[in-house]
């Protein structure tokens, strides 16, 4: 997945505003205690940044 797809799909879920808030501010254990911004710069492939945000975030099946 490209960052583009994912920061889109962030947008679309979260709106504009508050998908770069959440990015930089909500530390999951699922991505070793990071965020996402700092599990995107530590190497981690968007597909599974995202696939981790949808499972925590509850995010429905159709927006996976």
């Amino acid at each position: 997945m490209r960052l583009t797809v994912f920061w889109q799909r962030m947008a679309e879920h979260f709106g504009h505003g508050y998908a770069d808030t959440f990015a930089r501010d909500h530390v999951m254990s699922e991505l070793g205690g990071r965020t996402v911004h700092e599990a995107l710069d530590a190497g981690w492939d968007a597909k599974e940044v995202w696939q981790v945000v949808c499972a925590v975030m509850d995010v429905p099946r159709e927006k996976r």
